[in-house]
C-alpha cells in the first residue's frame, strides 16, 4: 500500500535501480559521514526480503539480504516507504511498536536516521565546520544575538531564516507574566497522572514530578497567546500565512523544569519537533516559547543548534560529552524565543538542585493551514502516552523493548 499522497515504491526496484543513482549523485558520501560510527543497517519486510546499508569510505554499499548486517530492523512496506518520503521517522515508528529489532540495537536505527534522510531526500548532513552563516550585512552571524520588538524586522527575519531560531527580550510586561504564571501553577495543581493531558517523570528519590501540561489554553490568560499581536508579529517574520496549530494538546503547553529527574522525558535530548514523523506534511512549523520564570543553565535552559533546521542531524543526549554544545540564552520573565520545528534543540537538566524556582515556559505553535498529523491522530500525545502513570518514556528505554 502506498503512503497517501506520495509515490508508491517497489522495495526491490528502489534498491536495485533508483538508490544506486542517488548514491552516485553525492548522497552516498553524505550518508557515509553520518553513519560511519554505527555499523551496517538492514531493513527486512514481512515477506522476508531485505537490503543492507553498509557505510564505507566515501559512500554506502547496498547489498541484498541481511545476513551480514550489524543491525536488522523488521518493518512493513508502508513504514519503509514512509521513511523514504520523510513521512515517517525512526522514533515515530519505535514508540507505537511499528518496528522490531531482530539483531543489534534499535537505537542504531535512530542513529542512522540522518544518513537515511541524506540518502532518500538529499537533505545535507549537519557539519558545523561547513556552515557559513551570515548576517544581513554580510558579516559572520552572531548566533548568540538577542533582539527586541523594536529591532529591524528584516534583520530579525534574516536571522531566523539563517539560524533557525530567534530570541527576543521584554516582549511581555511583568503584570502579564504574573497572570500567566498564576495560571501555570493552577494547571500544575489540577494535573493528574494518566489524564493524557500532562507529562510526568520520576526523580532520583522516587517522587512523581509534573513536567508538562498540554491543555493550557483552558486558562483565559494563556489562551490569548496564539492570537496575541506580539506573538503574531514574531510569527510573521517567518511566514505570514502560518496559522495557529493545536500541536500536542489544545494549542498552548506549559513546561515545568525540575532537577534530579531519573525517569521520563523531562530533560530533552537533541531533537527536532518533527522527529516523531510527519516532516513532509507538517513543516515548516514555528514554535514560540514565553518565559514565565528565569531560564538559564542553572534553572533549565533551551539550547539551539545554529543552522541545523535545513540539515539532518543525529540523536544525542544533551549531556553526552560528544554532543554539540549549541547556543542558549539567559532568559528573563517576559522574553520570547522562537524556533523552527526542525531545528535541533535540547532541554538539558538544570545544573543546580538547590533553587526555589526552575524554568516555567508557555509554548504555542504555528504551521501551514494544510499541515496535519501524518497518522491522522489528534496529536502526537496519542502516540507518546503509553503508560497509565503519565510518564513519557525516554526513547532509549523504548528502543530497548524493540
Amino acid at each position: 500500500m502506498a503512503v497517501e499522497g506520495f509515490e508508491e515504491l517497489d522495495f526491490h526496484a528502489f534498491h536495485a535501480e533508483r538508490l544506486p543513482g542517488l548514491l552516485a549523485d553525492g548522497r552516498g558520501a553524505m550518508a557515509a559521514r553520518a553513519a560511519r560510527e554505527h555499523g551496517s543497517l538492514a531493513f527486512r519486510l514481512s515477506d522476508g526480503s531485505a537490503f543492507t546499508y553498509i557505510p564505507q569510505e566515501g559512500g554506502v554499499e547496498i547489498r541484498a539480504g541481511d545476513e551480514r548486517a550489524d543491525t536488522v530492523i523488521a518493518l512493513d512496506h508502508e513504514a519503509w516507504e514512509g521513511l523514504v518520503h520523510d513521512y515517517e521517522s525512526a522514533p515515530g515508528l519505535l514508540y507505537p511498536g511499528r518496528v522490531r529489532c531482530l539483531r543489534g540495537s534499535a537505537l542504531t536505527f535512530v542513529y542512522w536516521e540522518p544518513a537515511l534522510r541524506a540518502l532518500y531526500t538529499g537533505r545535507p548532513v549537519y557539519e558545523p565546520d561547513e556552515l557559513d552563516l551570515r548576517a544581513r550585512d554580510g558579516q559572520p552571524l552572531d548566533p548568540e544575538r538577542a533582539f527586541t520588538l523594536h529591532d529591524d524586522p528584516e534583520e530579525m527575519a534574516h536571522f531566523l531564516r539563517s539560524a533557525g531560531y530567534l530570541f527576543v527580550r521584554e516582549v511581555f510586561a511583568p503584570d502579564e507574566i504574573a497572570r500567566f504564571l498564576d495560571e501555570a501553577r493552577e494547571l500544575a495543581a489540577e494535573a493528574r497522572q494518566g489524564d493524557k493531558l500532562s507529562w510526568w517523570a520520576r526523580s532520583r528519590a522516587g517522587q512523581e514530578i509534573l513536567c508538562r501540561v498540554t491543555r493550557a489554553a483552558d486558562k483565559p490568560g494563556l489562551a490569548t497567546l496564539p492570537s496575541d499581536p506580539r506573538i503574531l508579529k514574531l510569527k510573521d517574520l517567518s511566514h505570514p500565512e502560518l496559522v495557529h496549530r493545536r500541536g500536542e494538546g489544545n494549542g498552548v503547553t506549559v513546561i515545568y523544569k525540575h532537577p534530579g529527574i531519573a525517569e521520563g522525558l523531562s530533560d530533552l535530548p537533541w531533537h527536532r519537533d518533527c522527529g516523531m514523523g510527519g516532516h513532509a506534511v507538517m513543516c515548516p512549523v514555528l514554535l514560540e516559547s514565553v518565559y514565565l520564570t528565569p531560564a538559564s543553565p542553572e534553572t533549565g535552559e533551551l539550547r539551539f543548534l545554529p543552522g541545523s533546521w535545513s540539515r539532518t542531524c543525529g540523536f544525542r543526549e544533551a549531556t553526552d560529552p560528544k554532543a554539540p554544545r549549541g547556543v542558549g540564552f539567559r532568559a528573563q520573565p517576559g522574553d520570547v524565543s522562537m524556533h523552527y520545528g526542525d531545528v535541533m534543540h535540547a532541554a538539558p537538566p538544570p545544573t543546580r538542585d538547590d533553587l526555589d524556582t526552575y524554568r516555567i515556559s508557555a509554548v504555542t505553535g504555528f504551521a501551514h493551514p494544510a499541515s496535519r498529523h501524518h497518522r491522522g491522530a489528534a496529536s502526537y500525545n496519542d502516540v507518546l502516552h503509553q503508560r497509565e502513570d503519565g510518564q513519557i518514556e525516554h526513547l532509549a528505554k523504548v528502543a530497548e523493548r524493540a
